[in-house]
């Protein structure tokens, strides 16, 4: 629990692209090796998703990702940090194993990920971050324009990425498909745009392909509109006394 609370301090004292003291992380290759396999069951990542989580035992776990992602899984709306809560446990495994192994690079994030003891806890606290309720108060397109870069954006998501993401932004569970519904709009973009740049090695190659010719302006679009989603059932119930937008 010490060494819960003084990461959990130094990550709100330190600027996100702080590297802390100690061994750097591994790194593994990934979608520029020829040899690459994504979402290969092996290792680490299989052990966890073999193992069954139980929400209640991760929560003390993700005190050390609370620091960052907040108590809530919320992120932040500037899009430093991800919002986590309600994301498929396969998809926050394997997002977390690959860090661990070096193979999605978040110099980061490793401090942190690398606390997380076994596969077991692995599996407790990707549990309970799924157990959360999505925020609906987070990051989304606010440009004077954001009307038509939503309807753009729809377009073109149900031309290409509904197949994966699903009409309402729930992902694929089985298939590490996340989940986007609920989702920071500058993350979104970042993500989006390092993944077709060729940045993040861990990716799917499949949606490298997809992504591969899209602009920065359709990227923008996109981005706008996957923020705009929202999962029946899932979502956290609006604060008492909050405006609606």
């Amino acid at each position: 629990m010490k060494k819960i609370m003084a990461l959990a301090v130094a990550a709100i004292l330190l600027p996100a692209t702080t590297v802390f003291a100690g061994p750097p992380a591994p790194h593994a290759a990934g979608i520029e090796s020829k040899d690459y396999q994504w979402a290969k069951m092996e290792g680490e990542f299989k052990a966890a998703l073999d193992a069954k989580g139980e929400p209640k035992k991760g929560e003390e776990g993700y005190e050390i990702c609370g620091a960052c992602h907040l108590p809530s899984g919320a992120g932040r709306p500037d899009g430093t940090f991800p919002q986590l809560a309600g994301q498929h446990t396969t998809v926050l495994i394997k997002q977390m194993a690959d860090i661990r192994m070096g193979l999605r690079d978040n110099p980061t994030m490793y401090p942190f990920a690398k606390e997380l003891v076994d596969p077991q806890e692995l599996a407790h606290v990707a549990a309970y971050i799924e157990s959360l309720c999505i925020p609906v108060d987070h990051g989304k397109y606010e440009g004077p324009d954001a009307a038509q870069q939503i309807a753009k954006g729809k377009e073109l998501y149900e031309k290409q990425c509904v197949e994966c993401h699903k009409k309402n932004g729930e992902g694929d569970k089985a298939k590490f498909y996340p989940v986007i519904a609920g989702q920071h709009y500058k993350y979104l973009l970042r993500q989006m745009t390092e993944i077709r740049d060729g940045h993040r090695r861990n990716a799917n190659p499949d949606m490298v392909k997809v992504i591969k010719p899209y602009t920065n302006e359709q990227l923008v679009a996109i981005s706008a509109y996957q923020s705009s989603l929202s999962m029946p059932g899932s979502m956290c119930k609006p604060k008492a006394g909050a405006k609606k937008k």
